[in-house]
């Protein structure tokens, strides 16, 4: 098929994760369709401390070209089963939030009723025990392929990812342009921007605008107007501290999230080294206190010193205005406690393709896509509510966590499981059943009920179909090699 006589101007406004990832499925997807530019400027630095992902990240790497074993040695990635929750529901508590599926479900009912009977009756190991990924996870072990095969995403360096991809779509035809933008230009009729005026009075002109320019949002927010709804009565933390440190051990297959008495804080293992950050909520810990904090739990020597990030929760009301489409932080931002925040950037530019105008956006096709975005960032938002809303910890950050009013999505979607055991995907959810069954498990929200027909199964036949469950599942992690042991493979093979 034949690209059109004059390709669309598609100007990606800022670089760092966002604009790179743009640049390099636009580029690789469009290609005689679209002449696509990059504005950024080295003097302006990037968030870039989003190294930890969720497994579409995969599907979105086939859609760009990517190569998995020289993506992984180009960034410094290990491998991700899951994120590991320390002491947030109550001090000393961890459960593991795995990618994987939990157990055998019917038509009637899911698995976890048959768990909670089972329980009932001193029948049950622990739910995790009945998933390949957890237990794989909890062992430290990881291997590629196999039956069943495990369900993966990954850490990496942020900043190696996006030189990483700004090879990839340079090679595919880029423009990068280096400098900050002065002003933005607009049409006086249509409202749509028309040019960016960079500092030394270069204009780019462009049909589509992307704005990656981060928490500053300079298109969406400063020349189109678009307001900020603001979630910062829910999830109030708005400080992040990060460093890398130096690897103390073997890298394990999942990121770590432990709570603190104000937030919490990460630790994700990386092939090369460690990052670290602290998350916090200012109005109930210090600046000083919190640095403190994170050098004195980080391990190994430090690589960089701890860089503050403010930050706020909310979204834009609008993630496509006119002729801008917002990603990222420009778009909105939820805390990075998921790892969604990557996702989120690849969804949307994903859902730009599939609505992609032939002319001039149409108003039904962006109403569609500030729909759809919407409804995404609120289902991660309330996902990560539930975290710190279902809590037993008594400090002062979470007790206020514990009585807030929280969305009525989220009430009512508790108000079912603590009713009757009963978890579900809507449509436009990310989260599967089994990570919302994780999480309120995790976090000892316990059900009054369970689905009544499981009773039926005698305890006999129920106690040998766990343990057959398990014992496969034991027996598939018994013949993995140790994470660190395969990634240490498998990027060698790259390498050569």
């Amino acid at each position: 098929m034949n690209g059109p006589a004059t390709p669309r101007r598609i100007v990606i406004a800022g670089g760092g994760t966002a604009g790179w990832l743009a640049a390099a499925i636009l580029t690789r997807q469009l290609g005689p369709f679209a002449d696509v530019t990059l504005v950024e400027s080295d003097e302006i630095g990037t968030v870039g401390v989003g190294e930890s992902t969720i497994p579409t990240v995969r599907a979105f790497h086939a859609l760009i070209g990517v190569d998995e074993r020289e993506f992984m040695q180009a960034t410094g990635a290990s491998f991700k089963l899951g994120i590991s929750f320390e002491n947030w529901a109550r001090e000393g508590d961890r459960y593991i939030h795995s990618f994987g599926d939990v157990g055998q479900s019917t038509w009637m009912s899911d698995f976890h009723h048959f768990w909670l009977e089972a329980q009932a009756r001193g029948v049950a190991e622990p739910f995790g025990s009945y998933c390949y990924e957890h237990e794989a996870a909890a062992a430290d072990r990881f291997a590629i392929g196999g039956t069943p095969a495990l369900n993966y995403a990954y850490h990496f360096d942020a900043g190696r990812y996006a030189r990483f991809l700004r090879g990839k779509a340079e090679a595919n035809g880029l423009r990068r342009l280096e400098g900050k933008i002065d002003r933005v230009v607009r049409d006086t009729e249509s409202g749509d921007i028309t040019t960016l005026i960079l500092d030394d009075g270069t204009a780019v002109a462009g049909d589509l605008f992307f704005d990656c320019t981060g928490f500053r949002a300079l298109l969406i927010g400063e020349a189109l107007g678009v307001g900020f709804e603001d979630w910062g009565d829910w999830l109030p933390t708005n400080r992040a501290l990060a460093m890398q440190t130096e690897a103390t051990g073997p890298a394990r297959p999942y990121t770590r999230a432990i709570a603190h008495d104000a937030g919490w804080r990460w630790k994700i293992p990386l092939h090369h080294r460690v990052g670290n950050g602290l998350v916090y909520c200012a109005d109930y810990l210090s600046d000083d206190a919190a640095h403190a904090r994170l050098l004195a739990t980080v391990e190994g020597a430090a690589l960089i010193e701890p860089r503050l990030i403010r930050f706020r929760t909310g979204r834009r009301k609008a993630a496509w205005q006119h002729n801008c489409v917002a990603l990222s932080l420009a778009s909105g931002f939820v805390e990075p406690l998921e790892s969604t925040s990557i996702h989120l950037i690849m969804i949307a530019l994903t859902r730009f393709l599939q609505l992609l105008p032939s002319e001039r956006p149409s108003a039904a096709a962006i109403a569609r896509f500030n729909v759809q975005a919407a409804q995404e960032i609120e289902g991660v938002r309330d996902f990560i509510i539930l975290h710190y809303h279902l809590t037993g910890r008594d400090e002062p950050f979470w007790r206020d966590r514990r009585a807030m009013t929280i969305p009525d999505s989220l009430s009512d979607r508790i108000a079912l499981f603590r009713d009757s055991a009963n978890a579900y995907q809507a449509d436009h959810d990310l989260f599967r059943v089994a990570s919302w069954l994780q999480v309120m498990l995790g976090q000892r929200l316990a059900a009054a009920s369970h689905h009544p027909l499981v009773r039926l199964m005698p305890s006999d036949q129920l106690r040998s179909a766990l343990r057959d469950m398990r014992t496969t599942i034991a027996r598939s992690v018994d013949g993995l090699p140790s994470h660190q042991v395969f990634l240490d493979g498998y990027v060698r093979t790259a390498a050569n």
